[in-house]
Parts: structure tokens; sequence; C-alpha cells
């Protein structure tokens, strides 16, 4: 009996011992989780891009406010698919909390992301898509319709609403520009625009050198040509170039998306009157934040706080849009060419 009682208080004890360090460890394992930070990885079409820089300046500013949050920017050395699926399987190895990509491919990335998904890390995609089951978002900077438009409106407000245009694109697989290629070609039909005409699509790949190359083709395969659009910040830095060697400031026009503080010199030489991009601050800072809520499971259904930039609606495809795109001219480039 003696014995029995002091198996019982001995086992007692083992059993409250056992409860004890169980809480403990729990307790600490809890601070672990508390303290470590949220890795939110910024992949890129490619490095050396001033867009993606001032997205990646946003990033950090999201993860500031954010706390208790780092941010790994990269992104390959040229602009492919191939190498943002590379980087996205190290990414993988590393247990990131969040992936935000902007697609060279929105459907060579999906089996990629599906699998980053498969493994608890939060996919988001901005400015270039990837296809709608390779990631829970698709931020964009503004609306396909009101880009298209600003485009269109912008070509004929710079040769008196009658000429040939042409567009040079990024890569023909982008998904944002050949979204938008199809909304200006829409536009083009209104009454208002009968008088544009549509003479060629050409690609750059987003490389300087070769946007530059399908400019001055451009340029000598249509010498009635007007105006050359270009949706690509990459391409329009690169056909501004190209009016000037080829001397046709003040004939031909450029105009598209473009970063003030790489195109205030081409506006002041003449080559551009101007030219719209939303702030790629603000787009790497709200997706920023985004994937963070959906990391920490704020994120609701149709909707997602953005911090600063407010609430983002997400549409029954999984997109929300920022905000609709800025004109820049000779009166305000200089200006914002000191922010990004």
């Amino acid at each position: 009996m003696i014995a029995t009682k002091q198996s019982r208080r001995i086992l007692l004890k083992k059993v409250l011992v056992a409860a004890v360090s169980l809480s403990l460890m729990g307790a600490l394992a809890g601070c672990e989780k508390k303290d470590e930070k949220v890795k939110i990885a910024m992949v890129v079409k490619n490095l050396g891009n001033g867009f993606f820089d001032a997205a990646h300046e946003g990033a950090n500013e999201a993860a500031k406010e954010l706390g208790n949050t780092e941010i790994i920017y990269t992104g390959p050395t040229t602009p492919t698919a191939e190498g943002q699926i590379e980087i996205i399987n190290s990414l993988i190895s590393q247990h990131v909390d969040a992936i935000v990509i902007s697609a060279n491919d929105p459907n060579a990335l999906v089996p990629i992301t599906k699998k980053a998904m498969q493994r608890g890390i939060k996919v988001i995609s901005f400015d270039s898509g990837v296809a709608k089951d390779g990631r829970l978002m698709q931020l964009n900077p503004s609306s396909a319709q009101l880009i298209g438009e600003k485009q269109i409106e912008m070509a004929a407000d710079d040769i008196g609403g009658a000429g040939e245009i042409a567009i040079l694109s990024a890569s023909a697989q982008a998904t944002n520009q050949n979204i938008w290629i199809d909304v200006m070609k829409k536009v083009l039909q209104k009454p208002e625009y009968s008088k544009l005409k549509l003479v060629a699509t050409v690609y750059g790949d987003d490389q300087s050198d070769k946007s530059y190359r399908e400019a001055i083709g451009l340029l000598r395969s249509n010498p009635n040509l007007k105006a050359i659009i270009a949706p690509t910040t990459v391409g329009i830095v690169a056909a501004s170039k190209a009016v000037v060697d080829e001397h046709l400031v003040g004939k031909v026009f450029v105009t598209g998306l473009g970063l003030p503080s790489e195109m205030a010199g081409h506006v002041k030489n003449g080559a551009v009157r101007e030219f719209a991009i939303w702030n790629p601050i603000d787009l790497g800072y709200a997706a920023t934040y985004a994937a963070s809520e959906f990391v920490k499971g704020k994120a609701g259904k149709n909707s997602v706080s953005a911090g600063r930039m407010g609430k983002l609606v997400i549409d029954e495809n999984g997109e929300a849009a920022l905000a609709p795109p800025f004109t820049y001219n000779k009166d305000n480039v200089d200006k914002f060419a000191r922010i990004f």
C-alpha cells in the first residue's frame, strides 16, 4: 500500500514536471515564432531596371512600416522565365514566407509558383501577372482600359490626331504589355481616332540594345511614321534615343510608359512631349504590404489592406488595380525625376 502511494507520488511528480516542461517549450516556441522575421522575396523581371529599383524602394518602405520583415530583392540578369524559375526554386529552398513577382511569362511560371504555394509560400504577382492558377493575387498598377486609353490619347495629342503610329513593346509574352496593346487597338477603332493608323508592333524584349534596334527599324521602314508608343520603361528610352540619333526630333514623337529620372532629358530635347507612369514606389509598397497580410492570414476573399495605399479590391479573377497612370511633361518631370 505504501509502495503504491509512493509510486503514485513519483508518477504525479513526473507528470507535473513534464507538463511544466511542455508549457515552457510551447511558450519559448511561441516567442521564437513571434520574433522570427517574415521573409518576402521580390522577384523582378531583371536586375538593373530603374522601374523595379523604385519598386524595391517601396518594398523597403513597407517592410520598415510593418516591422520584423526582411525583403529579398532578386531577379535574373536578363528578362527570361527560365531565369525566374531558377530563382524561385532557390527561394523555395530558403523557406521564404512570400514571393512577390513580376512575371516574364504568365504561364511558364505556373508550375514553379504552384510548387511554392504547396510549400506554404504566399505568391502574389504585380505589374506583369502570373496566370491565375499560379498566384493568390495579381496587383495591376492601373486598369488595362485606362492605360490603353491614356497611351493612344497622348500619341494623338502629340501628332495632332492624325498620322501613322507604331508600338514598341517588351517581349511578345509579357502579360501586361499584350493586354494594353489589345486595349489600344480597340481604342483606335473609336471615331475620334479614325485618322490614326497603327502600322507596326515590334518587340525589344525589354533589352536596351534590342529595343533601340527595333526602334531604328521602325523609323527607317516607315518614312511617314509620326509617333512611337512604348508601353515599357526600357523601350521608351531606347525609342527616344533612336529618334534623336536619326535626326527626327520634331517629326516623330515618342510616348508611352517611362520613369521621370530616365525621361527628363528626352522631354527637354523634344523627342518626348509627354509620357505616363504610375508610381513604382507605391506599387512595390502595396504589393509587399499585401503579401504580408496574406502571410499573416489577414487578407480577405475580396479585399486586402495595402497600408497607406488603402484597401485593394480583389475581383473574381483574383486581380486588383492600384491607381490610374499619371502624366509627366516639361512642367513636372524634373520634380519627379528627383524621386524616381
